[in-house]
């Protein structure tokens, strides 16, 4: 019984310590770009946040591309968050950042978004967004 007991409560403790999901490791900086535009179409700030490299302006701009979503009609959330991404080019500028064009399948606008390599993880830095409105 205590054995179970200590199961149970160390699942309960070390299970809301994470504060968020766990999300895999961009591999490449197409993996990175590609889960953070899906986490912002789908309106998922944490997962954007995490494939994100995080600093005071990209937090930022992050806020105000939430702000942004939750003002459009219900019915626009809804055809971003089913939107496919549709990768149009990825432009390796040097092997530490590559800058990935694409659009989305609902909105069909271009868009360009950087994605940096740092301390070995691949993270978009938001605030070099070619277009800033993702």
């Amino acid at each position: 019984m205590k054995y179970t007991l200590f199961i149970f409560l160390s699942v309960v403790l070390f299970g809301c310590t994470t504060g968020h999901p766990d999300y895999p490791k961009a591999e490449n900086a197409l993996d990175a770009g590609r889960e953070f535009i899906e986490a912002l179409l789908k309106n998922d700030m944490p997962k954007a946040a995490f494939y994100m490299l995080t600093d005071d302006q990209n937090n930022k701009l992050l806020e105000q591309y939430k702000h942004k979503f939750q003002s459009r009609s219900g019915d626009e959330q809804a055809q971003y968050k089913q939107a496919e991404i549709i990768i149009q080019q990825v432009e390796d500028i040097s092997e530490k950042e590559t800058i990935i064009h694409y659009s989305n399948s609902f909105d069909r606008k271009s868009h360009k978004v950087k994605i940096v390599l740092q301390n070995g993880n691949w993270l978009v830095d938001f605030k070099y967004t070619i277009d800033g409105n993702l």
